[in-house]
This record gives structure tokens, C-alpha cells and sequence, in this order.
């Protein structure tokens, strides 16, 4: 008997020291949504405050508290607005797992969260991109060529892809946006409203304008980012965070000329 209350002791003592009540499970690891940290990431370095995108700012501060504890990021950082030194933060972290180009940008992929949250977090709705495929001989992931059947169907036309992704230095004028994933330049050839192809581009996920030549040094053509996607080069990423600034994604940072929709990424399209 006397043994039996020597570890009845002993374990209500040790979770006493852990918070807890004898005989009560231990809490559980916080969780961060993925989801939400990566919209944060397109968004917040390109506003002019440090306002906290919709949803995002727990699994923000989360992700910033485990930086914080790696010395990456100053304590006063974390506050869940995933600006630039949250930005560079990441970015210090993904080249200390050995990462570099693409892979080390400062946008969280799910290993790297994953592996930041070991001990500390669990992800949740998870982002995945998918393989390469091939859209009219263009490379593009399969995030991606979803989301253009899905903009196909609500457009009620077929999209003819003139430029895909992964296209590193492919083409001199789309100034690095091409050379990861979720980016897409469409042929206007056989749409004859332009602005409702954009508006469905829009509303499943893509940030999407109607480029002429008068903008720049191109053919008349639609070009198009996928929100969210986590192989996006940073320059596609400045386009994201224009489209969210209602802006229009080109040097000259004018005021967006596309259609108004609701801005959603292509999870939150596929929830409706």
C-alpha cells in the first residue's frame, strides 16, 4: 500500500508541475492552418499597416512564436502579421533545413511548417500543389490546371494556355513571374468577353487581369496567379499581394482594371 501511494503521489506532484489535474489528459499542441498562414504571407508584406489578414492572425503568431524560439525573429515580431522580417524569418529557416532558390523564399511550404511546428504545433488544411502536368504543352502543377477547369466551366469556354510555369527565364517580359508555380498567361484569341474570362479566373482562385500591349512589351493576352500556391516564384507573389491590394500587378502599381469579385483562394472557392 505504502508503495502504491508513493506513485499516486508522485504522478499527481508531476502533474501538478505541468498544470494539470491528476488523472487529466495533457493539453493539446495548438494547431496552425496552413491555409490561413499562407494567405497571410501573400498579403501582409504588401500592406502599408500591420493589420492581421482575416483568420489568420493565431496560426500567424503560432508560426512566428516557433521562429522566435529558433532566434530568427525578434520577440517584438510576433504579433501575427506576416510581414517582411516575418518574411525573411522563414526564409533564414527554410535555408537552414538546406533549402535554396523557390524552396527558400519565405513562403511556407508544408514540410517546412510542419518541421518548424515539431513539438510546438500541428498543420492543419494542408496546401498541396500537386505534380507537373500539361496544359496545351505548358507545364503547370495540379492545383493549378484544376482551378483552370473549374474558370473554363464557369467562363463556358475553352482557355488556351500560351505560357505555364516552371518556365524559368522563358519569356524576358513576364519578369520572373513564370519561373515557379500558379502562373498562366491565356490566349484571347477565342474569348470574346474578355472581362467575364477574368471574372471566372477570379472567382476560383486567381489573381487575373487582361494585359494589351499598351502595358508593356507583349501580345494581347490574360495573365493569371494562383492565390496560395506554395511553389510561387516572389515576384508572382508581389502580383498576389497588387491583386489583393486592388492593384494591377504591374511596375506601374495602378488601380486594378478587372471586375470586382470576392477575393478567395481556391480552397475556399472549392468550399464554397
Amino acid at each position: 500500500m505504502r508503495k502504491v501511494a508513493t506513485a499516486a503521489m508522485f504522478a499527481a506532484l508531476s502533474a501538478t508541475a505541468l498544470g494539470m489535474t491528476a488523472g487529466q489528459p495533457a493539453a493539446a499542441a495548438p494547431s496552425v492552418n496552413m491555409e490561413a498562414v499562407v494567405k497571410a504571407a501573400m498579403w501582409d508584406p504588401y500592406k502599408a499597416d500591420q493589420s492581421i489578414t482575416p483568420g489568420s492572425g493565431e496560426s500567424v503568431k503560432a508560426v512566428e512564436q516557433a521562429l522566435a524560439a529558433k532566434n530568427l525573429l525578434d520577440k517584438k515580431q510576433v504579433d501575427g502579421h506576416f510581414g517582411t522580417s516575418t518574411v525573411t524569418a522563414y526564409q533564414k529557416y527554410q535555408k537552414s533545413l538546406g533549402h535554396s532558390g523557390l524552396a527558400a523564399s519565405g513562403l511556407p511550404g508544408k514540410g517546412s511548417l510542419t518541421e518548424l511546428g515539431k513539438g510546438r504545433y500541428t498543420v492543419t488544411a494542408p496546401i498541396s500543389v500537386g505534380s507537373k502536368t500539361s496544359l496545351d504543352g505548358k507545364t503547370v502543377n495540379k492545383r493549378t490546371a484544376d482551378m483552370i477547369a473549374a474558370a473554363e466551366k464557369k467562363a463556358g469556354v475553352k482557355f488556351t494556355i500560351t505560357q505555364g510555369s516552371y518556365n524559368a527565364g522563358g519569356v524576358g517580359a513576364s519578369g520572373g513571374t513564370h519561373d515557379g508555380g500558379g502562373a498562366v498567361d491565356i490566349s484571347v484569341n477565342n474569348i470574346s468577353n474578355k472581362t467575364a474570362a477574368v471574372k471566372a479566373l477570379r472567382e476560383v482562385g486567381f489573381a487575373a487581369w487582361h494585359r494589351t500591349p499598351s502595358q508593356g512589351n507583349w501580345a494581347e493576352h490574360i495573365h493569371g496567379i494562383a492565390i496560395s500556391d506554395t511553389d510561387m516564384s516572389p515576384q508572382a507573389q508581389a502580383q498576389a499581394g497588387d491583386y489583393f491590394k486592388g492593384l494591377n500587378g504591374l511596375a506601374s502599381h495602378a488601380k486594378d482594371d478587372g471586375p470586382k469579385v470576392k477575393k478567395v483562394t481556391w480552397e475556399e472557392f472549392k468550399r464554397g
